[in-house]
């Protein structure tokens, strides 16, 4: 379980507010939750939003109480372990993986802990990215999607009437930009160690190829790859129409680069949207660039997770939460919060029809049909750690020798995970 990729700015520490691994109400059972934070500060952390939950559920069932433990997103993991290896597991812990608690077999399988029509209520997409080996034990609780978005102020300095389609109609445009609107970056590539991992995804997906199939081996290494980041190279990177070294670049920076003026296009997620508007950016968004109309639409997306531990055998009283958790009126108030994407039919629905979320529009529509990482590999954290160290290199020469060295240590790697497991 690693940080997410969600989080745009993440707060340190448990913060020390009213509730914060702090007792509740009364009753004869207590549920241990422990929740990454999605705050940026003690104004708006994540405790303030579950502590209203606890209290609620607790009113609703008053043989429960809830214990809330709300930890940064850099200590959560950690926290976790620790309390495991105490033995202290907690009962319910929301953050960014499931896998390697499922190759422990520490969790209660989703049938177990949510009812049908809870089950039936989230999305599909996220239900099946939460499986392993073909049983879901991750419980979607937010996500978040990549769309392309665009400077239109740069595009009409450019005379670029309508966002590029196609690879071709992205290279042409930033070929403008860079003649006509000089001091912008054309394009952000962003393949540096914060989340290459993300923007490789989308590539790969773009051109027709992909990180893992859809049993969840790792493809890193196929000719549609090669033939993208050698695209990505000679059409982008020699060009002078983005970074001159891709892999030393964030997506943070890109990211402010762009409410900044200073970026044309990117990849972005609903964070990006918000500050770009927050900036005064007059910004548009469309689908993301394929190879050619032939290669289906990226709907790439990343979400975060609930898990149920059966350590304590409080599955009757973690069923009767998660429920509670997952009612509209708590996913909505969490994602409207935090500017997150829902991951059940009901808010997503309220999402869609609200006026005030049209900005969301790009977004939400990608959810149904999103594809993920292999979330339920137990090697998918490290082999998404390496993607992050060395993707960057696969845009400069040599760049075929880089697919082929992640591609034989991802396949070990997993190998390693079966064993383990």
């Amino acid at each position: 379980m690693k940080r997410s990729a969600l989080i745009p700015l993440p707060l340190a520490g448990c913060l020390l507010l009213s509730g914060c691994g702090v007792l509740s109400g009364g009753g004869g059972v207590t549920l241990d939750l422990v929740a990454a934070d999605y705050g940026t500060d003690a104004s708006n952390s994540s405790s303030i939003y579950w502590n209203k939950v606890a209290r609620d559920f607790e009113a609703a069932n008053p043989g429960i109480k809830v214990k809330v433990d709300v930890v940064s997103w850099d200590d959560i993991d950690k926290h976790v372990a620790d309390l495991i290896a105490k033995g202290k597991t907690p009962d319910v812990v929301q953050t960014g993986g499931f896998a390697d608690q499922v190759a422990a077999d520490r969790l209660y399988p989703v049938g177990d802990v949510l009812s049908m029509e809870a089950q039936a209520n989230l999305l599909g997409s996220f239900s099946k990215a939460g499986q392993v080996l073909g049983s879901q034990y991750g419980i979607p609780f937010i996500s978040s999607s990549r769309v392309f978005v665009y400077n239109k102020a740069i595009f009409d300095k450019a005379g670029i009437t309508a966002p590029p389609a196609t690879w071709d109609d992205l290279r042409k445009d930033a070929e403008l930009i860079k003649s006509k609107v000089p001091g912008v970056t054309p394009y952000a590539l962003p393949l540096g160690p914060e989340e290459a991992q993300a923007e490789s995804m989308i590539w790969t997906m773009s051109g027709g190829g992909e990180l893992s199939d859809s049993v969840g081996n790792y493809t890193i290494d196929s000719q549609p790859n090669r033939d993208t980041f050698k695209w990505l190279r000679t059409n982008l990177v020699d060009r002078g129409l983005t970074y001159p070294d891709p892999g030393q670049a964030n997506r943070k920076d890109a990211f402010t680069a762009f409410t900044k003026g200073e970026v044309a296009m990117l990849n972005g997620h609903p964070a990006l949207i918000k500050a770009a508007a927050a900036a005064g950016i007059q910004y548009g968004t469309a689908a993301i660039p394929r190879k050619s109309k032939e290669v289906k639409e990226v709907t790439f997306g990343v979400a975060d997770w609930l898990m149920a531990f059966k350590a304590n055998g409080h599955r009757a009283e973690i069923k009767k939460f998660l429920n509670f958790t997952l009612a509209k009126q708590n996913t909505l108030a969490f994602d409207e919060e935090y500017n997150m994407l829902p991951v059940t039919q009901d808010t997503l629905d309220d999402m869609s029809a609200n006026a005030s979320h049209q900005d969301l529009a790009q977004f939400l529509q990608n959810l149904p049909t999103a594809s993920f990482y292999p979330y339920g590999d137990p090697s998918w954290d490290k082999v998404s750690s390496m993607i992050k160290q060395q993707m960057g290199k696969a845009v400069k020469s040599g760049g075929d020798q880089v697919l082929a060295d992640l591609q034989s240590t991802a396949l070990a790697e997993a190998a390693k995970a079966r064993r383990a497991g």
